[in-house]
Protein backbone atom coordinates (compact mmCIF):
# COMPACT_ATOMS: atom_id res chain seq x y z
CA UNK A 1 0.00 0.00 0.00
CA UNK A 2 1.33 3.43 -0.84
CA UNK A 3 0.21 6.89 0.14
CA UNK A 4 1.39 10.18 1.52
CA UNK A 5 3.55 10.26 4.62
CA UNK A 6 2.64 12.65 7.46
CA UNK A 7 5.17 15.17 6.21
CA UNK A 8 3.39 15.27 2.82
CA UNK A 9 6.07 13.41 0.88
CA UNK A 10 5.24 10.41 -1.21
CA UNK A 11 6.32 7.36 0.68
CA UNK A 12 5.35 3.79 0.97
CA UNK A 13 3.02 3.19 3.90
CA UNK A 14 3.46 -0.34 5.17
CA UNK A 15 0.44 -1.89 6.88
CA UNK A 16 0.93 -3.31 10.35
CA UNK A 17 1.49 -7.02 10.62
CA UNK A 18 -0.99 -8.98 12.74
CA UNK A 19 1.41 -9.07 15.73
CA UNK A 20 2.12 -5.33 15.38
CA UNK A 21 -1.60 -4.55 15.22
CA UNK A 22 -2.27 -6.78 18.23
CA UNK A 23 0.49 -5.02 20.18
CA UNK A 24 -0.81 -1.57 19.28
CA UNK A 25 -4.35 -2.45 20.36
CA UNK A 26 -3.14 -4.04 23.60
CA UNK A 27 -0.95 -1.02 24.36
CA UNK A 28 -3.83 1.38 23.69
CA UNK A 29 -6.09 -0.61 26.00
CA UNK A 30 -3.43 -0.77 28.73
CA UNK A 31 -2.88 2.99 28.47
CA UNK A 32 -6.57 3.46 29.23
CA UNK A 33 -7.21 0.68 31.74
CA UNK A 34 -4.09 0.55 33.95
CA UNK A 35 -4.38 4.14 35.26
CA UNK A 36 -8.07 3.54 36.01
CA UNK A 37 -7.47 0.40 38.07
CA UNK A 38 -4.54 1.94 39.95
CA UNK A 39 -6.72 4.96 40.72
CA UNK A 40 -9.65 2.77 41.79
CA UNK A 41 -7.46 0.78 44.21
CA UNK A 42 -6.07 3.95 45.81
CA UNK A 43 -9.51 5.53 46.08
CA UNK A 44 -11.08 2.42 47.58
CA UNK A 45 -8.33 1.61 50.07
CA UNK A 46 -6.83 5.03 50.81
CA UNK A 47 -9.41 7.64 49.82
CA UNK A 48 -6.72 9.17 47.59
CA UNK A 49 -6.66 9.49 43.81
CA UNK A 50 -3.70 8.31 41.76
CA UNK A 51 -3.14 11.93 40.72
CA UNK A 52 -2.93 13.04 44.35
CA UNK A 53 -0.55 10.15 45.06
CA UNK A 54 1.58 11.14 42.06
CA UNK A 55 1.78 14.77 43.21
CA UNK A 56 2.86 13.73 46.72
CA UNK A 57 5.37 11.25 45.27
CA UNK A 58 7.00 13.84 42.97
CA UNK A 59 7.18 16.36 45.81
CA UNK A 60 8.74 13.74 48.12
CA UNK A 61 11.47 13.08 45.54
CA UNK A 62 12.25 16.76 44.86
CA UNK A 63 15.11 18.56 46.61
CA UNK A 64 13.70 20.25 49.70
CA UNK A 65 10.37 18.49 49.02
CA UNK A 66 9.16 21.39 46.86
CA UNK A 67 8.55 22.09 43.18
CA UNK A 68 7.24 25.01 41.17
CA UNK A 69 3.59 24.42 40.41
CA UNK A 70 4.35 24.34 36.66
CA UNK A 71 7.08 21.72 37.17
CA UNK A 72 4.80 19.60 39.35
CA UNK A 73 2.06 19.84 36.72
CA UNK A 74 4.50 18.71 34.02
CA UNK A 75 5.78 15.83 36.18
CA UNK A 76 2.19 14.64 36.70
CA UNK A 77 1.22 15.24 33.04
CA UNK A 78 -1.49 17.73 34.02
CA UNK A 79 -2.35 21.26 33.00
CA UNK A 80 -1.39 23.99 35.45
CA UNK A 81 -5.07 24.58 36.26
CA UNK A 82 -5.57 20.85 36.88
CA UNK A 83 -2.58 20.77 39.21
CA UNK A 84 -3.83 23.88 40.98
CA UNK A 85 -7.07 22.03 41.81
CA UNK A 86 -5.17 18.94 43.04
CA UNK A 87 -2.80 21.00 45.18
CA UNK A 88 -5.78 22.95 46.54
CA UNK A 89 -7.33 19.70 47.80
CA UNK A 90 -4.02 18.50 49.24
CA UNK A 91 -3.47 21.88 50.85
CA UNK A 92 -6.94 21.78 52.46
CA UNK A 93 -5.95 18.42 54.00
CA UNK A 94 -2.67 19.85 55.31
CA UNK A 95 -0.57 17.62 53.05
CA UNK A 96 0.91 20.41 50.90
CA UNK A 97 1.55 24.13 51.31
CA UNK A 98 1.83 26.73 48.59
CA UNK A 99 4.57 29.33 48.95
CA UNK A 100 5.61 32.17 46.69
CA UNK A 101 8.71 31.28 44.67
CA UNK A 102 11.70 33.07 46.20
CA UNK A 103 13.46 33.54 42.84
CA UNK A 104 10.38 34.67 40.90
CA UNK A 105 7.63 36.55 42.72
CA UNK A 106 5.09 35.52 40.09
CA UNK A 107 5.52 31.77 40.61
CA UNK A 108 4.29 29.44 43.32
CA UNK A 109 5.92 26.38 44.85
CA UNK A 110 4.08 23.35 46.18
CA UNK A 111 5.78 22.12 49.35
CA UNK A 112 5.21 18.68 50.84
CA UNK A 113 4.46 18.90 54.57
CA UNK A 114 5.48 16.32 57.15
CA UNK A 115 1.82 15.23 57.24
CA UNK A 116 1.92 14.87 53.45
CA UNK A 117 5.00 12.67 53.61
CA UNK A 118 3.37 10.52 56.31
CA UNK A 119 0.21 10.23 54.19
CA UNK A 120 2.28 9.16 51.17
CA UNK A 121 4.05 6.55 53.28
CA UNK A 122 0.68 5.14 54.44
CA UNK A 123 -0.61 4.97 50.85
CA UNK A 124 2.57 3.48 49.39
CA UNK A 125 1.83 -0.19 50.28
CA UNK A 126 -1.59 0.03 48.60
CA UNK A 127 -0.07 1.59 45.49
CA UNK A 128 2.77 -0.93 45.40
CA UNK A 129 0.40 -3.90 45.72
CA UNK A 130 -1.82 -2.46 42.98
CA UNK A 131 1.10 -1.87 40.60
CA UNK A 132 2.37 -5.41 41.21
CA UNK A 133 -1.07 -6.99 40.75
CA UNK A 134 -2.10 -5.02 37.64
CA UNK A 135 1.26 -4.55 35.89
CA UNK A 136 4.46 -6.14 37.18
CA UNK A 137 3.03 -9.62 37.78
CA UNK A 138 2.08 -9.76 34.08
CA UNK A 139 5.64 -9.06 32.92
CA UNK A 140 7.48 -12.07 34.30
CA UNK A 141 8.87 -13.15 30.91
CA UNK A 142 9.37 -9.69 29.44
CA UNK A 143 12.76 -8.02 29.07
CA UNK A 144 11.96 -5.03 31.31
CA UNK A 145 15.03 -2.93 30.43
CA UNK A 146 14.23 -3.22 26.70
CA UNK A 147 10.53 -2.51 27.22
CA UNK A 148 11.36 0.46 29.45
CA UNK A 149 13.77 1.85 26.84
CA UNK A 150 11.15 1.49 24.09
CA UNK A 151 8.48 3.24 26.19
CA UNK A 152 10.89 6.08 26.94
CA UNK A 153 11.56 6.46 23.22
CA UNK A 154 7.79 6.73 22.58
CA UNK A 155 7.59 9.64 25.01
CA UNK A 156 10.73 11.41 23.79
CA UNK A 157 10.40 10.84 20.05
CA UNK A 158 10.42 14.38 18.65
CA UNK A 159 7.21 13.95 16.67
CA UNK A 160 5.37 12.37 19.63
CA UNK A 161 6.70 14.93 22.11
CA UNK A 162 5.88 17.81 19.75
CA UNK A 163 2.31 16.53 19.32
CA UNK A 164 1.89 16.14 23.09
CA UNK A 165 3.35 19.61 23.69
CA UNK A 166 0.98 21.09 21.12
CA UNK A 167 -1.99 19.41 22.82
CA UNK A 168 -0.77 20.65 26.22
CA UNK A 169 -0.43 24.20 24.84
CA UNK A 170 -4.03 24.13 23.60
CA UNK A 171 -5.25 22.97 27.02
CA UNK A 172 -3.03 25.47 28.84
CA UNK A 173 -4.26 28.34 26.66
CA UNK A 174 -7.85 27.39 27.49
CA UNK A 175 -7.05 27.15 31.20
CA UNK A 176 -5.25 30.49 31.67
CA UNK A 177 -8.35 32.69 32.00
CA UNK A 178 -9.87 30.39 34.63
CA UNK A 179 -6.60 30.22 36.59
CA UNK A 180 -6.17 34.00 36.41
CA UNK A 181 -9.78 34.48 37.53
CA UNK A 182 -9.32 32.17 40.53
CA UNK A 183 -6.09 33.93 41.56
CA UNK A 184 -7.76 37.33 41.27
CA UNK A 185 -10.66 36.16 43.44
CA UNK A 186 -8.25 35.19 46.25
CA UNK A 187 -6.68 38.63 46.52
Amino acid sequence: MTGKAQDGSSASVVPLSAPEEAFLRALARAILIVPRVLDADLLREQGMSATEYSALMHLSEAPGRHLRMSDLAAACALSLSGMTRIVGRLEADGLVQRNKCSTDGRGWNAVLTDAGLARLQRAWPTHLASVRRHVIDHLAHVDLPSLTAALRRFATDTRCADAADAADAVHAADAVPAAVTRESART
